[in-house]
């Protein structure tokens, strides 16, 4: 896929275009950067996998990127981060207010991108998209410092806050290929399923990883009282002195006993009732496109749910 994520980069080297040179400087950084690009990954995987070889594609890609970036911008000015991708985030770099701001261009050029494809069912799906992405936000910020929250609703600001897109990057591979709606369902069931293992993994590697693997500091999840899977299952089958430490981490954003922690949290095997609900996930994701026709395309969103799970970064 190389030679069609050049295609993708070279729409958002020239969507990224401002006169504002603050907006220049901070967007370049932050896409610059690179990641993973799993989302418009799946956007290119799907429209080939079902026939669509039209430019769109590319277009639509970058969109889905640039979305996921202005998340990143916002998310790390209410999280206070300072480090992603193993460099400085850009509110550590540029300040909060330009962030966001930044953050907020991003957005309205991503539905600049969605308009020009001419396809309404394009807009429903993104906009529908950035509203639940918005709403699982607010949904996690409500569970900050919250450690007596259900796994439910744990998992239900996953699926608003990361599967949303990834499931929204899928159905729209199957939109540009005029797929029936089965198929888009099941399209879009894949990508909910992937980005929420792929969740799951972020989570745990919180505990399991090295600041330097990472390109994040490790610990940033507690750091900001974020209950998330971990620790939720550490404290159902830990002691209740363990319970305690876990609960009053998360209440009070406190990273100073971090090590005891993550010994607890490997002892009572949270880390691999985590990959292994990880890896369940995926497994779903793989089932839901068990009926496209055989290709390499296909393969490689096979590929995709493996590498979701058992990656180390």
């Amino acid at each position: 896929m190389a030679p069609e994520m050049a295609q993708v980069d070279a729409v958002i080297q020239r969507r990224l275009a401002s006169e504002v040179v603050l907006i220049n400087q901070i967007s370049h950084y932050i896409v610059s950067a690179g990641g993973k690009r799993i989302r418009p990954m799946l956007v290119l995987l799907f429209a080939r996998a079902l026939g669509f070889e039209g430019a769109q594609r590319f277009e639509l890609a970058a969109t889905v990127e640039f979305i996921h970036t202005a998340t990143l911008l916002h998310d790390d000015v209410v999280d206070e981060s300072a480090l992603r991708r193993g460099r400085q985030t850009a509110n550590a770099l540029f300040g909060n207010a330009a962030s966001v701001l930044v953050g907020d261009f991003l957005y309205s050029r991503s539905f600049q991108m969605m308009v020009s494809v001419e396809r309404m069912r394009v807009l429903e799906v993104l906009a529908d998209a950035t509203n639940v992405i918005a709403e699982g936000e607010v949904l996690q910020l409500l569970n900050m410092h919250e450690p007596d929250i259900s796994v439910d609703d744990y998992l239900r600001v996953i699926r608003y806050k990361t599967a949303k897109l990834f499931e929204a990057s899928a159905r729209l591979g199957a939109v540009l290929a005029d797929s029936p709606p089965a198929v888009e369902e099941a399209c879009a069931s894949y990508g909910r399923a992937l980005g929420t293992a792929f969740q799951l993994v972020d989570d745990l590697l919180d505990y399991e990883g090295a600041t330097a693997e990472l390109g994040k500091n490790v610990g940033d999840d507690l750091r900001e009282g974020k209950p998330t899977l971990p620790l939720l299952y550490a404290m159902s089958h830990g002691t209740a002195e363990q319970r305690e430490l876990i609960r009053h981490a998360i209440q009070h954003g406190e990273v100073e006993r971090l090590p005891e922690i993550i010994a607890i949290v490997r002892d009572t095997g949270a880390l691999e009732a985590t990959r292994r609900a990880a890896r369940e996930e995926a497994a779903k994701a793989a089932v839901q496109i068990s009926s496209l026709p055989p290709s390499i395309f296909k393969e490689g969103l096979l590929q995709l749910c493996v590498q979701a799970v058992e990656r180390k970064t």
